[in-house]
């Protein structure tokens, strides 16, 4: 059955043998707007489940006959997108990590406080709909717009810029950190003009040697230079009646500046060799991942090209700024390379989702496309862990899933937990691989457990 998407309004599935404890949590949560409904075993718990879509399940450890266990077992098995939490008047760190392997999303020992439950609840929704953004499909088509994906705000205006530049006939100035797509929204451009029936020509200047250039941009003539053995024409001539685009615009020398700027003011460029100019239609997109201003002021870029390249501009913002457009992403890439490579679609376990959200990807798209097809193609699970990430992603979340306000302790306690989580619960691996024997493992569970209730701890 289709769950409820994210807007929807929170539905809650409470299963707890103790008649005052449904009343309870019932109590506590239909006045904030949650939908509730309440089974008293495991047997009305299945069966509400079959005919209702239900967002988070909050479901008691033990009950007779069949264990709230037993009950997470199936839930996970059979509707993988529900938020699950565990709550147990016999806490234990073993039940503790237990429940987190079996797929329950928090663990909350009673009693606990309206403030404890409602905090357990945003959580788990958090988590649930980075889960339906990451790993349901397909990416929704809202977000797909002209080969580009992104919901968020940023790109939603840069969609919006795409349209009014397609509409005119002026350049365009597409800056933005390397790998954020800048050549994408260049042919988003061309491909919604009136020049769209014409050629699209991507250039990288930085990728071309100065002293071939000048050539490579406007062509030459046979004998022209050593090597020149026969005339051929050069992208400006290619791109006449369509679209030119100049990529990483900041490498170009101030000479070969001069010489565009010419092209710009006439609307003609002249072969290298030639003393005769040929008048050219081309539409002029620039790009850069540099701040031209500064260029100008340090002698590097000429003013009077900047501002006839920069008519219209197009800012890109980098991946981190983006928001869940990054799980959009993730999930597109994860289906555009398994079905290349012909292997099945990986799902992300909620962790790798959420390091998803707050690594820096200084990389950008580019960083993260390389990313998954790199999973994609070594993964031996369907499920893609923190252990399947690269070293720099871990440290990354370990130094920043909090920032740098936290304890040494509460550091410490998070990274047990994603080693536990990365190697599903197993004591033994997971003592091996934080390096001490399972005796410490333990006394270190029961310090993160008491971390975890706000306890205060001693030092080791």
């Amino acid at each position: 059955m289709p769950r409820n998407d994210s807007s929807s309004v929170p539905t809650v599935l409470v299963v707890d043998d103790s008649l005052d404890a449904l009343d309870l949590v019932k109590r506590l949560l239909q006045p904030l707007g949650y939908v509730v409904y309440t089974a008293d075993n495991v047997g009305k718990a299945v069966e509400i489940l079959s005919q209702v879509s239900i967002d988070v399940l909050i479901t008691d450890l033990k009950m007779p006959r069949v264990s709230g266990m037993e009950l997470i077992r199936y839930v996970r098995d059979t509707y993988r997108d529900i938020g699950i939490v565990m709550i147990t008047g016999y806490p234990s760190i073993d039940s503790a990590v237990e429940s987190v392997k079996q797929g329950a999303d928090e663990y909350l020992p009673k009693p606990f406080t309206r403030k404890e439950l409602l905090a357990a609840l945003e959580e788990v929704l958090e988590k649930r709909r980075q889960r339906l953004l990451g790993n349901v499909q397909p990416v929704p088509a809202r977000a797909a717009w002209e080969g580009m994906i992104g919901e968020s705000p940023a790109m939603q205006h840069v969609f919006s810029l795409i349209e009014k530049a397609a509409s005119v006939k002026a350049t365009v100035l597409i800056t933005g950190e390397s790998g954020t797509g800048k050549e994408l929204v260049a042919r988003a451009i061309h491909y919604k003009s009136d020049r769209a029936s014409r050629a699209f020509v991507p250039v990288n200047c930085g990728g071309i040697p100065e002293t071939l250039l000048e050539s490579e941009l406007f062509g030459h003539l046979k004998g022209a230079f050593t090597g020149a053995i026969d005339s051929r024409v050069g992208f400006f001539q290619t791109a006449d009646g369509g679209t030119i685009f100049l990529d990483e615009i900041s490498e170009m020398s101030l000479a070969m500046q001069v010489k565009l700027l010419r092209v710009l003011q006439e609307k003609e460029v002249c072969m290298v060799g030639s003393s005769r100019p040929q008048k050219v239609n081309v539409r002029i997109i620039a790009g850069t991942n540099k701040h031209l201003p500064d260029l100008i002021q340090r002698g590097r870029f000429r003013d009077d090209l900047y501002f006839r390249l920069n008519v219209i501009s197009i800012e890109l913002p980098p991946l981190r700024e983006r928001g869940d457009d990054v799980l959009l992403l993730a999930r597109h890439f994860a289906h555009k390379y398994a079905e290349e490579m012909g292997r099945p679609v990986p799902t992300f376990s909620d962790r790798v989702l959420e390091q998803f959200r707050c690594y820096p990807w200084p990389g950008n798209v580019r960083e993260l496309e390389n990313l998954i097809q790199r999973l994609v193609a070594m993964s031996d699970s369907d499920t893609i862990t923190v252990s399947d990430l690269p070293p720099s992603m871990k440290t990354s979340d370990l130094l920043l899933g909090g920032g740098f306000h936290r304890s040494l302790a509460e550091v410490e306690a998070e990274y047990i937990r994603h080693v536990l989580e990365s190697v599903k619960g197993n004591k033994t691996q997971a003592a091996k691989i934080l390096g001490i024997d399972r005796k410490t493992l333990r006394e270190k569970l029961e310090k993160v457990s008491s971390i975890s209730k706000g306890e205060p701890t001693s030092p080791s």
